[in-house]
């Protein structure tokens, strides 16, 4: 009988009917993956060696500094010169329009049938709507965004609210409150500037723009970098060039000649948390999760930090624009070459918008980083006892929580891993009208229109920045040289440029 079982098998084998060793092997899958100073890929992270176990699949991640992200993702699309197979944190807004156009990324909706879980999380959230307005003008989508059930406040102004008690401040309201606030603490402490950044100007610029109106540079809201979204009239405007950028400029101006703003705008994160630590800066924009590390590293007595609700600013109060969609994986069309291409396209599918994969790029393991009580979360005792707070130590720790690798995100569970503060300034938002407003819409081009449109908004880009930093610096001097700068960029192309989005916007 064992004799003949093992002529069975053999000949089952021989058929091809089992194949073991396409079981035994993992699939290998080389990634672009935008690396945060805050928070450094490390391939030993729980989640992402689980992940890899469960689903017998190699991740080959290469991290690439943020600031250099989209160039070294742009320049592999564009000459297909060591493209990765999947460019993880992308979209097509912006350049990677005239990119997608023109054949260099795989339009992942003709593969649908290949993304059942991706599909069936839009449908779980309701999403449908939002997702299908991610489609270029040939009706193709080129990438699978992030979901959310619901937006979230995860970041914002952050300053000491052990000072505005020591002071008798209330709670900032509005940017002339945080000037005063400022003001009296460089008062206090001459050697100190109050309000520094953290990894670069960009982060404080894409949460403090909207309440001037805008969004411009290099996070821009629109993908362009120098127009902005007008949300009452449901259009685009230069807004680089625009009175709400010069009145923006001048009050963030008035903070850097004062002495109020950090002129050390780019830098790490361990510099951020020395200067917060020791008092050389009291406020910055960032994340409630970052909170934590920043108290426990300081040696102050009673030192606190608190996150506040967007300030209103000369537009009302708005925090940097946000989705239920979000940056996701894209294709490489290299990667269409694979012989076992559906097999890439189902498993980036399956490791990040299956169910399963979900939970552990968001809570990690069960039975490691926490237990299940009935329907509560109950996490592990070193994870409760993190003094830097759940969220930051399971992104540290675990791998949880990361806006590159978690691509699925349910607000009731994200909630799990703040305390009951975050939750009130969560509320707090969610009553304040429009104070999350929606992401621009992508317009609708064509590939040549896409293509002119990607040139023109490299030099106008290049451009802004330099005199955006002229003028933040005083070297430019905002009321004189402002005509000039106007013209400048009206040369490179920006009335041009804002008639090429208007003319093609789906709204």
């Amino acid at each position: 009988m064992r004799k003949f079982l093992s002529i069975i098998l053999a000949a089952i084998l021989a058929l091809g009917l089992i194949p073991v060793l396409a079981q035994d092997k993992p699939i290998e899958i080389s990634v672009y993956y935008s690396d945060n100073a805050t928070l450094p890929f490390r391939e030993d992270w729980p989640a992402f060696v689980a992940i890899q176990e469960k689903y017998n699949v190699k991740l080959n991640i290469d991290p690439i500094p943020i600031a250099d992200y989209q160039t070294k993702a742009g320049l592999a699309l564009s000459t297909g010169q060591n493209a990765p197979d999947v460019i993880l944190y992308s979209s097509t807004a912006g350049a990677n329009a005239s990119l997608a156009l023109n054949g260099a990324i795989v339009p992942i909706s003709d593969y649908a049938d290949w993304t059942p879980n991706f599909n069936a999380r839009v449908k779980e959230f309701g999403l449908e709507d939002e997702v299908n307005s991610l489609t270029l003008s040939d009706g193709k989508r080129y990438y699978l965004p992030a979901l959310y059930d619901k937006p979230f406040y995860d970041g914002g102004l952050i300053l000491r609210e052990d000072y505005l008690k020591e002071k008798g401040f209330d709670a900032p309201k509005t940017y002339d409150d945080l000037y005063n606030i400022l003001k009296a603490y460089k008062e206090d402490y001459p050697d100190s500037y109050p309000l520094t950044t953290i990894v670069a100007p960009r982060v404080l610029y894409r949460m403090t723009m909207p309440s001037f109106g805008l969004s411009v540079g290099l996070n821009a809201a629109t993908g362009t970098g120098t127009l902005s979204w007008d949300y009452d009239k449901k259009e685009y405007f230069a807004g680089a060039i625009s009175d709400e950028y010069k009145a923006y400029i001048t009050y963030f101006g008035k903070l850097y000649k004062e002495g109020l703003l950090d002129p050390e705008m780019t830098q790490d994160a361990t510099s951020t948390s020395q200067k917060l630590a020791t008092g050389k800066a009291m406020a910055t924009y960032g994340y409630y999760d970052q909170i934590g590390g920043w108290e426990q590293g300081s040696d102050i007595e009673g030192l606190k930090l608190q996150m506040y609700p967007p300030l209103e600013g000369s537009k009302g109060a708005h925090h940097q624009p946000k989705n239920r969609t979000g940056v996701g994986p894209l294709f490489p069309i290299g990667t269409s070459k694979r012989d076992d291409f559906e097999q890439v396209v189902r498993k980036i599918d399956e490791i990040f918008f299956s169910e399963e994969a979900a939970t552990i790029w968001c809570i990690g393991i069960e039975g490691d980083s926490y237990t299940m009580e009935g329907d509560t979360i109950v996490y592990n005792d070193a994870i409760k006892a993190a003094p830097e707070g759940v969220y930051k130590y399971m992104q540290n720790a675990y791998g949880c929580g990361g806006d590159c690798f978690q691509k699925v995100w349910y607000n009731a569970r994200e909630m799990t891993k703040y305390d009951e503060n975050y939750a009130a300034i969560n509320e707090a938002v969610a009553a304040m009208p429009d104070a999350i407003q929606y992401v621009p819409p992508t317009p609708a081009f064509d590939d040549i229109t896409a293509e002119e449109a990607s040139l023109l908004q490299t030099k106008l880009l290049d451009t802004f920045e330099v005199w955006n930093d002229a003028f933040l610096t005083g070297k430019k001097d905002i009321e004189k040289d402002f005509d000039a700068y106007v013209k400048e960029m009206q040369e490179k192309g920006i009335d041009e440029f804002l008639k090429i989005y208007n003319d093609n916007k789906k709204m």
